[in-house]
């Protein structure tokens, strides 16, 4: 397995529990060297807080990425979440040629949106843009509202089996040739993820809680990513991540005072055994 090191290219919440937040405790834990670049420092996240505080980061990000290139630093993988612009797109490719060693991967979780709808700092002209990201990743992590946007399908609330394999293909179509497609429900007490590599197609279900938690699209990333770099192939890394996750709910479910978040810290030693 080696010694493996991550760089991860997302914002910090400070409060909250997503973003980088949870990435580096959670790729830390699985046992990954987790070097940070963020996008955006904010008082909290965006979802049921107002009047928090933003700080754009992209008029730093060069400065860092020429000091890390003077001193020789590179990585093993380059794990990006939310990126708040199109520059910060951009600055991701220029990582992905001068910052990764041979075979290393690039590992894209397009966070712009869900249930149907981009975030509202986001349009039309960012998805066209992150499609030419995800196109030469070597993995995507989108759900179903991502992919639509990228791919330019229609999205639907209510879809089957056959409409997922069409937004694979049209994913491929795109240049996204390893593809983890999220949140996939054919009933409505399941969901689970679709592992697409080479054509090829899996899907992992487990139950499903009736209400969703903030942030838990970033808990998944990071522990999939965690389990990927640790060995595991894509599907097992893609069950690892999703079980944890399911974990990660179940601790937290029921509490009213926890709306913010999952409590991920709870269930971590559940992720490092089976990561052993």
């Amino acid at each position: 397995m080696g010694y493996k090191r991550v760089l991860t290219v997302q914002d910090i919440s400070c409060f909250g529990q997503c973003s980088l937040t949870v990435a580096l405790p959670i790729l830390s834990a699985c046992g990954v060297e987790t070097c940070i670049l963020p996008s955006a420092v904010l008082s909290t996240h965006t979802a049921g807080f107002s009047g928090f505080t933003f700080r754009d980061l992209t008029e730093d990000m060069p400065k860092i990425l020429d000091h890390w290139a003077k001193e020789g630093i590179s990585f093993d993988c380059i794990y990006t979440g939310y990126l708040g612009s199109i520059t910060q797109i951009e600055y991701v490719k220029r990582m992905k040629s001068e910052f990764l060693r041979d075979g290393a991967k690039l590992i894209v979780d397009p966070a712009m949106g869900d249930n149907g709808k981009l975030y509202s700092i986001f349009d039309l002209s960012y998805a066209k843009e992150m499609a030419k990201l995800c196109a030469v990743a070597d993995v995507i992590v989108p759900n179903i509202t991502e992919a639509c946007y990228m791919t330019g399908l229609e999205y639907r609330e209510n879809y089957d089996e056959a409409y997922v394999d069409e937004v694979l293909h049209a994913l491929d179509k795109m240049g996204a040739k390893t593809v983890v497609l999220t949140g996939i429900s054919y009933t409505k007490d399941t969901t689970g993820v679709v592992v697409y590599e080479n054509g090829t197609k899996q899907y992992y279900k487990h139950a499903k809680f009736e209400k969703g938690c903030h942030g838990t699209g970033d808990v998944y990333s990071s522990a999939f990513v965690g389990a990927y770099l640790r060995g595991n192939d894509l599907f097992e890394s893609a069950k690892i991540a999703a079980d944890y996750t399911y974990k990660c709910i179940a601790n937290t479910y029921g509490d009213t005072t926890h709306w913010y978040g999952v409590k991920f810290e709870t269930a971590i030693d559940y992720l490092t055994e089976r990561l052993k």
